[in-house]
């Protein structure tokens, strides 16, 4: 056999497996389900083929939490985009938590995208790493200047931040507790 010949065959083959690698990881990756809930400002329940719920944690990120100012208007404005939709998932990663790390897309708006424009997200520039979050970065910047959303408040505390707070202000378990609770009550 000819090197020619060789080299020729080896390319052939190199590019079958490339392009059935590219099939395998755009199907795992890409999939379309029914948002079945709303957790938060980034958190969502996707019924996947009509019986697996899925919870997806938006990529790149990070709305405010529910007893945190602005938190149930992020959540609803997440809401009145995806609830009752069908949602095509890009899936990015995996949580700590189990959840799936994407990106959302309802009839090809990005989801994510739409919750920093109208400034009810902070972008999560410690774990948004893909090319994308340069882009993101303007959004968050526009929302900003315009006072929009979260925006309007003189200095909005972020969710990190707010989160760290939480976590430092008690120290006993019933202190925690009652805490909770009043965000559920109230």
């Amino acid at each position: 056999m000819s090197c020619q010949s060789w080299m020729g065959k080896n390319a052939v083959w190199a590019a079958l497996v490339l392009q059935l690698a590219l099939l395998q990881a755009g199907a795992g990756w890409a999939w379309t389900g029914k948002v079945v809930g709303i957790a938060d400002g980034d958190t969502i329940t996707v019924l996947r083929d009509g019986h697996d719920q899925v919870k997806i944690r938006l990529y790149g990120i990070d709305a405010p939490e529910s007893g945190q100012p602005f938190g149930k208007a992020s959540k609803q404005n997440l809401s009145s985009m995806v609830y009752g939709q069908s949602v095509q998932i890009e899936a990015m990663d995996t949580d700590r938590y189990g959840r799936t790390v994407a990106r959302v897309f309802v009839d090809a708006e990005d989801v994510n995208a739409a919750q920093l424009r109208s400034g009810h997200a902070w972008l999560y520039r410690q774990y948004c790493k893909d090319w994308v979050c340069g882009e993101w970065g303007g959004l968050e910047a526009e929302a900003r200047s315009t006072r929009a959303g979260l925006w309007a408040d003189k200095d909005p505390t972020s969710p990190w931040q707010w989160r760290r707070e939480e976590k430092g202000l008690s120290t006993s378990w019933f202190e925690k507790f009652l805490r909770k609770a009043a965000r559920l009550l109230f």
